[in-house]
């Protein structure tokens, strides 16, 4: 398994590379790195013990890989594989697939990291590769927003850089069980970078305008994987520091509400799906435990939203509810928008039930509350007309979407003692309180919140803020 797991993750960037020799192959190489990424999944779900490994000594690569980084790398792959066929004949040159091909790689490595260091470079790597997909259009817009995107990315990896050298010093090793022994200043850098990257908190601000402003196939792979490379650690370290377990919790709880806070009233269909995106990075954080299972789900549902949301005639909500969308797609975006909901039938179902499963008390209601925003954010969805029969949707379009679709389904059997009558009735009555508060209130309101705080100077205040926060959260667990 040892020598799978390393040829694994090399796979990607011979291929990355190795793909310019035969352009004609791009398609198929890049959805053959995303196959060979499923079935490593399917390898380490079967795997009664963890692979580890570690390369050369105290300052080498350690590898750690179980059934956690099996969910996570997962998710990367079918999303990845559905953002190929979504492309398939849209006329992306060899140079898109390339940087797709690296991207996935890179979130691979991210997902089976258990040092610092070699985690730095995964994070440096994904954000040049993502980087250069957010600039493909060549547009001045999307330019500006990518060089914003890289600038914010290389500001937080530089502080977390710091808090990694801060770890080998205290225990002569770059690994994540290191956290345990390093000073507060390291703790409050470190996971300020991963707080930032990942698009947890304010500290990610920085995503809504990055991911709505995107092409749609990459906005896909922004919101389903991209940003749960900066997730990932955060709830590897929680699981093996429990000292740490309750300033992710804390994040996460602020996260879901502050994210949930904005999708409600936000009226362009792409900022409300990014906003939300921070808001369910919350509910992966909110109970690390079980973040893997929901990170799957989060990452099948959102990537199907994107799709789905850039093939709508308008990304105007107010639009929409005057302008009937085909009907074909909007039983798709339904499907979508009841399993973020927590709908039976769907792995979102499980996922909520499991997490809230997993909360802490003081947890609950706050978790709940956002559970019900979330309901109201998608009635947004649910609720627009439909009945036009002109279809203009091509096939690639449709075996994206049923590739992750179809995984939101298969993927309700993971939790299946879920189905009890009191699990199904909460959600059941969660959704409902939240569709009748949308049509009877938010549907009519016009409340346009301030986007000031998403301004880049903004956001390099923002983070300094939460280093504060940080190193007083991390003095407290030290009792100092």
């Amino acid at each position: 398994m040892n020598t799978i797991t390393i040829a694994w993750v090399t796979l990607p960037f011979f291929v990355g590379f190795f793909i310019y020799l035969f352009p004609l192959l791009d398609r198929y190489l890049a959805l053959g790195v995303a196959l060979a990424s499923a079935g490593y999944a399917s390898l380490l779900f079967a795997e009664k013990s963890p692979v580890s490994l570690l390369l050369v000594d105290n300052f080498g690569v350690r590898l750690y890989a179980d059934q956690l980084s099996a969910f996570f790398i997962l998710t990367n792959a079918l999303v990845t594989a559905a953002v190929i066929f979504y492309c398939w004949n849209n006329g992306k040159t060899t140079f898109f697939y390339t940087q797709a091909i690296i991207l996935h790689g890179s979130i691979n490595s991210a997902f089976v990291c258990a040092d610092f260091v070699t985690l730095y470079v995964a994070l440096e790597v994904l954000g040049i590769a993502a980087f250069l997909l957010i600039v493909y259009p060549r547009t001045d817009r999307s330019i500006w927003v990518g060089l914003r995107y890289l600038c914010v990315s290389n500001v937080a990896l530089l502080f977390y850089l710091i808090g990694a050298v801060l770890v080998y010093q205290a225990h002569n090793s770059f690994s994540f069980a290191g956290l345990r022994d390093a000073p507060p200043e390291a703790l409050a850098l470190i996971f300020l970078g991963l707080l930032t990257k990942g698009g947890i908190f304010v500290s990610g601000l920085w995503l809504p305008l990055t991911h709505s402003e995107s092409e749609t196939p990459v906005s896909a792979l922004m919101s389903g994987v991209v940003v749960k490379a900066g997730v990932y650690p955060l709830v590897r370290c929680a699981l093996m520091v429990p000292e740490v377990d309750p300033i992710v919790r804390v994040f996460g709880v602020g996260t879901a509400l502050l994210g949930v806070f904005y999708a409600v009233f936000e009226k362009d269909t792409k900022r409300m799906l990014a906003f939300h995106t921070v808001s369910q990075l919350g509910f992966i954080l909110a109970a690390p435990i079980v973040g893997g299972f929901y990170a799957l789900t989060h990452g099948l549902v959102k990537s199907a939203l994107f799709l789905i949301a850039g093939n709508l005639p308008s990304r105007n909500f107010k639009e929409l509810q005057h302008q009937p969308i085909s009907t074909p797609i909007w039983i798709a975006l339904v499907i979508a928008s009841f399993s973020i909901s927590g709908f039976p039938l769907l792995s979102g179902f499980g996922a909520k039930v499991l997490t809230s499963k997993n909360l802490l008390p003081w947890q609950a209601i706050v978790m709940n509350i956002a559970a019900l925003g979330t309901a109201i954010s998608f009635a947004k969805f649910i609720f627009l007309p439909r009945g036009v029969t002109e279809n203009n949707t091509k096939p690639s379009f449709w075996v994206a979407v049923l590739i992750l679709i179809g995984g939101l389904f298969i993927a309700n059997i993971v939790y299946y003692e879920a189905y009890t009558w009191e699990n199904i009735i909460k959600p059941l009555v969660t959704i409902g309180i939240g569709w009748l508060a949308y049509l009877l209130i938010f549907k009519h309101l016009v409340i346009k919140l301030p986007r000031a705080i998403e301004q880049f100077d903004h956001l390099i205040g923002v983070m300094t803020l939460i280093l504060v926060f940080l190193f007083w959260k991390g003095f407290a667990w030290l009792g100092i």
